[in-house]
């Protein structure tokens, strides 16, 4: 049997799975279209959760699903937050920093900011410290690899280009978000603290 903590994350990444399937139905409406975002701000958010073809959704699927036993210690508000907070800021990340991409789906940048949050956030950890480094010095590996050698194997499978770019913009909106998620926290203590 499964801890509580596993069954609770596997819960909203089921959820999320299945939104990503419902919203692939149509999936035109829900991508990143460069020149749609400002009068369609739900691209946003959605662009994340549709991809290019049933393939594509499965692979994101399955690495998503082995979030919660890589990482069973992570929070589920964490992965909450996360699902809401990372999403634009990686399409804003596109936005400001690709000009030329013009369209975009899938949720692999998502997945390697939320590793890197989930990996940090179990650096805290005393027994789980040297896993949390090795995630993120294979994610680091990883995305210096992908930069040099590209990724045609998985463009093969998926049948369409990878944009390895969102990868690496999707690990800085995982550091942006736990620098934030920090912040807050810090702002918060340090307010309870005045009250006293």
């Amino acid at each position: 049997m499964w801890p509580k903590q596993t069954l609770s994350l596997l819960s909203i990444i089921l959820g999320v799975g299945l939104a990503c399937g419902l919203l692939q139905l149509d999936m035109n409406t829900f991508i990143y279209q460069r020149d749609l975002m400002t009068s369609e701000p739900w691209r946003w958010w959605t662009a994340h959760w549709v991809h290019v073809g049933w393939r594509h959704y499965a692979l994101n699927m399955l690495a998503f699903l082995s979030l919660p036993f890589i990482f069973p210690q992570l929070q589920r508000q964490t992965l909450l937050l996360g699902l809401l907070v990372l999403p634009p800021l990686l399409s804003a990340g596109l936005y400001g920093l690709l000009p030329a991409v013009q369209a975009y789906a899938g949720l692999s940048g998502i997945l390697h900011g939320i590793f890197v949050v989930a990996a940090i956030e179990s650096l805290f950890i005393q027994r789980e410290r040297k896993f949390a480094i090795l995630v993120l010095v294979c994610i680091a590996l990883k995305i210096s690899f992908e930069k040099w050698m590209g990724y045609s194997e998985t463009a093969q499978l998926i049948q369409a280009p990878v944009l390895i770019e969102s990868h690496q913009i999707g690990v800085l909106t995982g550091i942006i978000f736990i620098l934030l998620k920090t912040v807050i926290c810090y702002l918060k203590h340090k307010k309870s603290l005045t009250k006293l």
